[in-house]
This record gives C-alpha cells, sequence and structure tokens, in this order.
C-alpha cells in the first residue's frame, strides 16, 4: 500500500509540474488587437477584420483619429491601448502606420502590424519617404486640399486610387464619409520607431497606386518584418481582403504569445 501511495504522490506531482507551463503559456497569450485607420478613412473600415478577428476570440478596439494633428492621432490610439486588459497587437493601414509607430513605444504593445502602410524611422517622415517610391496617387491631380491645409482625395477619382477592387457603390460611399486629414501630419518627424524595438508585420498590397508597394516592400526589409503579399489588392485591401489581413494580425498575436 505504501508503495502504491508513494507512486499515486509522484503522479500527481509530476501531473502539476507539467501544467505549470500550459498555464504560464495561457497567461502570456496577447487577444488584444487595436485597429488604426489611415488617412481620407475612418474605423468603419475594419468591421469584415473586425468580424473574423472577434469571432476568433479576440478582444478588437478600434481607434478613430482625428486627424487634426499627428500629436491629436498618437494621443488617440494611446487613449484606446490604455483601456485595454494585458498587451496588445497595434495595427495600422497607411498614414495609421506613421501613427502606431510613435505610439507603439508604449510598453503594453508587443506586436505593430502594418497594412499597405507607412513605416518611417526614428528622424523621418512618411512625406519623404514616399519621395523614395513615388506613387501613382502622388503623380496625380487627385490629391487635393482645402484653404484652411487639410487634404482629401477628389471623390470622382477616389475609387481609381484607393480603391479599385472596392465596387462602384462602397468607393463612393468612402469618397463621401472620408476624414479629411491636416496637410501637416505627413510631415510628422518620428522621435522613436516602435518596430526598431518590437516585432512588426507587413502586409504588402501589391496593386496599391497610394502608396508605392515598392516602398512598402523597402520598410518591411529595413525593420526585418515578417511579410505577406496579396496579389491585386488595392490600397484598400483591409476592405477588400478580410480574411488575408486578419490572418497576418492573428499570426502576430500567436507569434507573441509564445
Amino acid at each position: 500500500m505504501v508503495n502504491k501511495f508513494a507512486l499515486f504522490a509522484t503522479m500527481l506531482c509530476a501531473a502539476a509540474l507539467s501544467s505549470t507551463p500550459k498555464l504560464q503559456a495561457q497567461k502570456s497569450e496577447v487577444k488584444n488587437i487595436v485597429l488604426v485607420h489611415g488617412a481620407w478613412a475612418d474605423g468603419s473600415g475594419w468591421k469584415g477584420v473586425y468580424n473574423i478577428l472577434v469571432r476568433d476570440g479576440f478582444n478588437v478596439s478600434i481607434a478613430q483619429e482625428p486627424e487634426t494633428s499627428f500629436h491629436d492621432d498618437v494621443t488617440a490610439v494611446k487613449r484606446i491601448l490604455a483601456l485595454q486588459d494585458g498587451p496588445s497587437i497595434l495595427v495600422a493601414h497607411s498614414y495609421g502606420g506613421s501613427v502606431i509607430t510613435e505610439a507603439g513605444t508604449d510598453p503594453s504593445v508587443a506586436g505593430l502590424v502594418y497594412v499597405a502602410a507607412h513605416m518611417p524611422d526614428a528622424g523621418e517622415n512618411e512625406g519623404d519617404d514616399g519621395k523614395r517610391f513615388p506613387s501613382d496617387l502622388g503623380k496625380s491631380s487627385a490629391l487635393k486640399k482645402t484653404p484652411d491645409g487639410f487634404t482629401y482625395l477628389d471623390p470622382a477619382q477616389f475609387r481609381e486610387y484607393f480603391a479599385a477592387d472596392l465596387s462602384a457603390e462602397q468607393a463612393a460611399f468612402m469618397a463621401r464619409s472620408q476624414v479629411l486629414n491636416a496637410a501637416e501630419n505627413f510631415k510628422a518627424v518620428i522621435t522613436t520607431a516602435a518596430w526598431r524595438s518590437k516585432p512588426s508585420w507587413m502586409l504588402v498590397a501589391s496593386k496599391d497606386r497610394t502608396i508605392n508597394p515598392d516602398l512598402e516592400r523597402w520598410y518591411a526589409k529595413r525593420a526585418h518584418s515578417h511579410t505577406v503579399e496579396v496579389a491585386g489588392a488595392s490600397h484598400c485591401v483591409y476592405v477588400s481582403h478580410p480574411k488575408e489581413v486578419a490572418v497576418v494580425i492573428e499570426n502576430a498575436a500567436r507569434a507573441v504569445s509564445k
């Protein structure tokens, strides 16, 4: 009987020890996702990605930047990060990439996902970076500015340069619901680049006409980002290809949870 009891006690001890790593892994699992929109758009474009992530068990929040100043936008993102319980994956589209590069230094950020987004380094701004690989939009007449210094895309050309793989109806709605972005935001200089110290992912939209896909690839190579390319996708890839975008985000969350 003594031997059986000793054996039973040993088995219980072994089981407890073997379960400890699993409990620790669960504690470090990243389930918070914060989505950040870019210029001339708002958070509603993330709806398809949001639905998939929530279905798969993630806690998803969407930051709505005012686009009145770069400081205001960074502050808006940090405000949402502060509401999360535990670490987060910070995701951005387009101009939002500059925002999360600055805001992502927050200790709660475990990883960064750039979706057809800018990714400047410290001392850089996206306007100058864009000159490395000029975009079709930059060569066009589609970019407009209001008398008080806010930029927008000509609604008649919005689909052509921003959302070519969306229906005409959907692109028209997005064109008429643009969030105008202060022109000075594109010149905002990054103070500390979060991707220098945190893992990053880049999703390249191969038919992007707003940001040159070669610039997206260049950013990713410089940052040693995990890179995925979506063939045929427009700049609006986060709307037109929500499944592919969600997969990259979920992979990022899993990778930083290990």
